[in-house]
């Protein structure tokens, strides 16, 4: 199995899934743990010389001016991690607290934050065993770190709190009890070193990045199966005319639509017709597509930054260097992770606006609804009620959290970003655009199914074929739900995506170039 080196080797949104997932392995390099005993030392210094160093030996927040005495600096840490698990609503995927103990863990071992080796080993077991604490999706305001949720996620390394554990939510304590563990007793400043940091935020944007990636490669798969159903034109995608314009994600969105319907025959039986523009929501697909593409290639970039920075406070870095900052802050990552949101729910409207030119009876070849018998029938025209009312729920998800702020801590923490809330809604936003896209691609393949016996390109005929294996052609009104989560499963499970850079990889198709190394999670 491969290995990654936290402290060392530089950390990605991919490789941190990889290592949640278990197809990586994680460990602390030698380098890591030298840096790490050192700069531990240097807080037992502080301490012994009894030098006042903000969270190592006074209170935290409105209360920094209160000096805490050696014989109780340990309790400090202790009172500090319990009296901060305030958070509250459900649960988070286990994913995602473990995505944020990989992420902890990676930042600690820069060697910046004066934890021990034991503190650390501790947090590996919890993520090698996949022995998961429970952490509340809400009460973080995304500076001073993601306080809530970081103490929720830490409270078992002291015996407290719940983890989830073979499908069970069990107490921490019985866990520990279980596997003749005992709970840690943390030192001066190791408890503000696990609950300082932005790894709630990160940790959600990482997952968040991945699915927005995926709904990216099958919005193009999809609307080229809904282009060639609509008879729309191909000119648009030409390659001299995009690069007059060459944003990365324009270009990009382009190239795999030339690459995805060259040869169709169902593109050169209308190429003669009277049409002399499609609209929008086709001929400006790389536009759009490209802009979506342009701001989550912004968050990835924002994202390997944050996830391979020291954000808790204070960052010690020598017996006469501990700074008090802002490192913590959200800011940095809630705006582009409040702009990619932005750019997910307009891949929806775009879908949306699709689906409804393909139950339009105007469309030369297609019947009313995408089905012969209407009247009796209601064909797929609720079909699009539904990606209405998702594509507005969006909308209204839109506003941007880290617009807003709520002064906390008495006025010490004046400014906050609320990430952590622009990161859950973008999830949000992620989970209802699955949905559109799905119930595009139910619409765009009974519709594709009208311009039979010809085809289209190798990509998409073979993305059409798969659809057909578990999702019949309608001809009369049924329980279209069903469909619809059958869809909403190929989404989500990437398979129409798998099938397309499959059919790249046998044809020899150039898609492994810059640009498409570029638009990678690695």
């Amino acid at each position: 199995m491969e290995t990654f080196y936290y402290g060392t080797d530089r950390l990605s949104a991919g490789l941190a899934l990889d290592i949640c997932r278990g197809s990586i392995k994680g460990v602390i390099s030698r380098e890591a743990s030298e840096r790490i005993m050192r700069n531990r030392k240097i807080v037992e210094d502080i301490v012994r010389q009894e030098k006042i160093v903000y969270g190592i030996n006074t209170g935290f927040g409105p209360l920094c001016t209160t000096v805490i005495s050696e014989d109780h600096t340990r309790e400090l840490q202790y009172n500090l991690l319990t009296s901060h698990s305030v958070g509250v609503g459900e649960f988070v995927p286990a994913e995602i607290s473990k995505l944020m103990m990989i992420l902890k863990v990676h930042s600690l071992s820069l060697g910046y934050s004066g934890v021990s080796m034991i503190i650390l080993q501790r947090i590996l077991w919890h993520i090698d065993h996949d022995i998961i604490p429970c952490v509340p999706s809400q009460g973080s305001v995304g500076a001073s770190g993601d306080l809530a949720p970081l103490a929720h996620l830490f409270l078992p390394l002291i015996g407290k709190g719940e983890v989830m554990i073979e499908g069970k939510t069990t107490p921490s304590a019985a866990v520990l009890e279980r596997y003749k563990l005992k709970p840690l007793e943390l030192g001066p400043k190791e408890g503000l070193a696990l609950i300082n940091g932005t790894q709630f935020i990160t940790a959600n944007a990482i997952l968040f990045l991945d699915r927005f990636q995926n709904c990216l490669d099958n919005a193009d798969i999809i609307a080229a199966m809904q282009l060639e159903a609509i008879l729309g034109s191909v000119k648009a995608f030409d390659m001299e005319y995009n690069h007059l314009r060459p944003y990365k994600g324009s270009v990009y969105v382009a190239e795999r639509m030339r690459i995805l319907l060259e040869n169709s025959e169902i593109n050169a039986s209308h190429k003669d017709c009277s049409r002399i523009q499609d609209p929008y929501s086709l001929r400006c697909i790389p536009q759009v597509h490209g802009a979506a593409r342009n701001a989550w290639l912004h968050l990835k970039e924002m994202l390997e930054i944050e996830i391979n920075s020291v954000t808790d406070n204070p960052i010690v870095f020598d017996e006469d260097k501990a700074i008090s900052g802002g490192n913590f802050h959200g800011q940095p990552i809630a705006l582009p992770i409040d702009y990619a949101a932005i750019a997910a729910a307009e891949i929806g409207n775009m879908s949306d606006r699709r689906i409804y030119l393909a139950l339009d009876e105007k469309i030369p070849g297609l019947p009313k609804l995408l089905m012969r018998e209407t009247g009796l029938n209601s064909g797929f025209m609720i079909t699009q009620y539904t990606t209405a009312a998702l594509v507005s729920e969006n909308k209204s998800l839109c506003f941007p959290a880290s617009a807003d702020s709520i002064p906390t801590s008495m006025g010490q923490e004046d400014h906050v970003s609320m990430g952590s809330v622009s990161a859950r809604k973008a999830l949000h936003i992620i989970s209802n655009l699955e949905k559109i896209l799905a119930i595009e691609l139910f619409c765009a393949a009974q519709a594709f199914d009208y311009r039979k016996p010809l085809k289209s390109g190798k990509a998409i005929d073979a993305c059409h074929d798969h659809i057909r294996k578990s999702i019949t052609f309608v001809d009369h009104d049924r329980v279209l739900a069903d469909d619809i989560n059958k869809a909403i499963e190929m989404v989500k499970n990437k398979e129409l995506v798998k099938i397309v850079n499959d059919i790249a990889l046998k044809e020899n198709i150039n898609i492994q170039n810059e640009r498409h190394e570029l638009f990678g999670i690695y």
